[in-house]
């Protein structure tokens, strides 16, 4: 299920790894939302730096969500071509690019310009999403990638997984024109939607 050598553009390994790499810099980034000034009352701050919680938690729940699907999604893969380390390739710039929208978030939620900061990051999750989808429908469409040995049922049941997410994002970005803060709650939902739910996906 893993690399076949005698095949052109084989690499899966190789591709996972400069993954892993890029979505843990990422969530590593995410850190850099939460400063505080010196002075004043501390709890203070901390307490009014909630937006930056909220945005921290739901963009690092979706890059470790990302990261285990992504995982488990190259397992099935025998081989890796130029056209599917392009897509990985678009799939890491969002990703690597997550950590400013969710630091805008936390700028300005609840504040003047907290709805270009939420189009932002929705956004963001919509691009994301929509690359993540194609990404694996091109390497599972008539089993172009897939290993001999993965079952046809866990093929489908991944590409059940996947078809909710752009619907939903888009929801998101539609709900931020009604409520900025609705909508990164929204999200958060998602994220804590999909993390038990993966077990499920994954059944036949």
């Amino acid at each position: 299920m893993r690399d076949d050598p005698g095949v052109e553009g084989s690499g899966t390994q190789r591709l996972e790894a400069f993954s892993d790499g890029v979505f843990a810099i990422a969530a590593t980034l995410l850190v850099l939302e939460f400063t505080v000034r010196h002075g004043g009352d501390l709890g203070s701050q901390l307490l009014h730096l909630w937006p930056a919680y909220l945005a921290y938690a739901t963009s690092f729940l979706t890059i470790g969500i990302i990261w285990m699907n992504h995982h488990f999604c190259v397992e099935t893969m025998a081989r890796a071509d130029r056209t599917l380390l392009f897509l990985n390739v678009l799939l890491l710039i969002t990703v690597a690019f997550l950590p400013f929208p969710t630091r805008l978030v936390a700028e300005f939620l609840q504040r003047p310009g907290e709805r270009p900061a939420v189009y932002a990051y929705d956004a963001t999750f919509v691009l994301m999403a929509t690359i993540y989808n194609v990404w694996w429908r091109y390497a599972s469409a008539g089993r172009r990638l897939i290993g001999e040995a993965v079952p046809e049922a866990t093929v489908r049941a991944i590409s059940r997984a996947f078809a909710p997410g752009v619907p939903l994002y888009a929801t998101t970005f539609l709900v931020a024109f009604w409520s900025p803060l609705a909508s990164v709650a929204l999200t958060f939902a998602i994220a804590a939607f999909y993390l038990p739910s993966a077990a499920l996906f994954d059944r036949a």
